[in-house]
């Protein structure tokens, strides 16, 4: 096993790609929930296309490749694959693993108000949570330039060749994860619910310097959601 803290030694990985960027109206379109081992090889993979019963916007359509036409054809009902996400990020938790996702709360929210909407038990209190996002900026406070997954992706040197594909972007994000467990062993050895807990510090820190930033350069009025994973 490698020199890393425990937590990353095998890690459960999740993402969404959807309709929109507002988490209270958008859609599940496609999803993947994988297992990778300390070696960040997967050990299992589960993907899913939905059919989100709403109209996807050309500009999302562009993004992640899914028309409203192929979601029609190909995808299944909403419904179906929201309990499924539910369901395999539950087995993950009960497994006892932690469960990486790049910007946690877009993704864990997206999913609470689509499990609220078809009348599905929403997944239990999401803990414990990876997300290389925060830890990234936590940890390498000054780096200059974007923090997107595929930015960041490439900064520690994790391969990513279908960006904005669900897979792809979800064992991406948990190879970051295990190359910042890597890189910051020592800051990052702790337990996986110090690790979650010390990430919502982090989150609520991260989110108050910005909100100040907005309003000092743009908006006096502008407030920042700082609740994570979940808002």
């Amino acid at each position: 096993m490698p020199d890393w803290p425990a937590w990353a030694h095998r890690l459960a990985v999740f993402d969404l790609e959807t309709t929109g960027i507002d988490v209270e109206t958008s859609r599940v379109v496609t999803a993947n929930v994988s297992i990778i081992d300390h070696t960040g090889r997967v050990e299992s993979r589960v993907d899913w296309m939905a059919n989100p019963g709403v109209p996807i916007p050309e500009g999302a359509a562009a993004i992640h490749g899914v028309s409203t036409e192929r979601a029609v054809a190909e995808g299944r009902p909403a419904a179906d694959v929201v309990a499924e996400i539910v369901d395999a990020l539950t087995d993950a938790l009960d497994q006892g693993l932690s469960i990486v996702i790049y910007n946690a709360p877009y993704d864990l929210t997206l999913l609470d108000r689509e499990a609220r909407r078809h009348g599905i038990t929403p997944l239990r209190e999401p803990l414990p949570i990876v997300d290389p996002l925060v830890i990234d900026k936590a940890l390498d406070r000054y780096r200059k330039g974007k923090r997107t997954l595929e930015v960041t992706a490439l900064h520690y040197e994790v391969e990513l060749l279908d960006a904005h594909d669900a897979g792809a972007d979800a064992i991406a994000a948990g190879r970051v994860a295990q190359s910042l467990a890597s890189r910051y062993a020592v800051e990052l050895e702790m337990t996986q619910h110090q690790l979650h807990l010390s990430q919502a510090g982090w989150f609520a820190d991260q989110a108050t310097s910005f909100q100040d930033y907005m309003r000092r350069t743009k908006d006096p009025d502008f407030t920042a959601r700082t609740a994570w994973p979940l808002g």
